[in-house]
């Protein structure tokens, strides 16, 4: 526990720092011009059929009814958001910051490129499958918010703690190193991934409220939601890096100890 924290408190520090604030505004802008583009055609639709679809079959009355069509179609949405947000991470964003956490705490840690971008695309890949699917089936659990938000925090604290202590390890850690350390530390990464997890939630939350509040304003809500994923994102990529770096040092220490005794 105390090595999660001490990651944490790090991860905070270098989360204000200009390179990754920066990190933050350049992907918001390409998220922007990408979602400004399916929601300007593809949202009015997609509400328009999600409304039918609950009128038509008298799932609610009248008035819910009309309120379920642009939640619904939200919610729906929402998942592509956070799967097109953690590739950008695992693809490039997670690289950069491991470049900078490493040079800058870790200098004298040897690189062993045990990952690469395939296997990257191919862990971040999988897990957002996974991801999708048990979103879509939790989805009826929303009727009940604060069980859809912890649901929401474990899947998000499982897809992470799979998809960017791959990352955090890719340059630094061999195949055999990584697994070591995946397995031995499953529970405080989860836990990471899980406390992110209920961080990532909040967006969520602005996003929906954008439909329940006014179309107006759905505009504004959207934006601020996606500069939040991204802060958010950053933030616990940087806690992944500190947090495995600092656990592979230790492990390598383990091991020269080893040999140290038996010589």
């Amino acid at each position: 526990m105390h090595a999660v924290a001490q990651s944490w408190w790090r991860a905070l520090r270098t989360q204000f720092g200009r390179r990754m604030l920066l990190l933050s505004v350049v992907p918001m802008i390409m998220s922007v011009v990408l979602w400004g583009v399916v929601l300007y055609f593809g949202l009015q639709p997609l509400m328009d059929a999600v409304h039918t679809a609950s009128s038509g079959h008298g799932w609610l009355p009248g008035a819910l009814a009309s309120l379920a069509g642009p939640v619904l179609a939200l919610l729906l949405l929402l998942p592509l958001m956070i799967c097109t947000s953690l590739m950008f991470m695992g693809l490039a964003a997670m690289p950069a910051i491991g470049r900078h956490v490493g040079a800058r705490d870790f200098p004298d840690l040897e690189k062993k490129h045990g990952g690469s971008v395939l296997g990257s695309v191919i862990v971040n890949l999988s897990a957002v499958l996974v991801y999708c699917v048990l979103w879509l089936l939790t989805l009826p659990l929303y009727v009940v918010l604060p069980l859809a938000l912890l649901v929401h925090a474990l899947l998000w604290g499982a897809l992470t703690a799979r998809v960017m202590s791959y990352d955090a390890l890719a340059d630094y850690a061999s195949p055999a190193e990584r697994k070591v350390l995946q397995r031995r530390h499953r529970r405080a990464l989860l836990l990471i991934g899980t406390v992110s997890g209920a961080a990532g939630a909040l967006p969520g939350v602005a996003w929906v409220g954008g439909a329940v509040l006014s179309l107006v304003l759905f505009p504004l809500l959207a934006l601020l939601s996606l500069w939040l994923y991204l802060l958010i994102f950053i933030f616990t990529g940087l806690w992944f890096q500190y947090f495995c770096l600092h656990a592979l040092a230790l492990l390598r220490a383990e091991k020269s100890d080893v040999v140290f005794m038996r010589k």
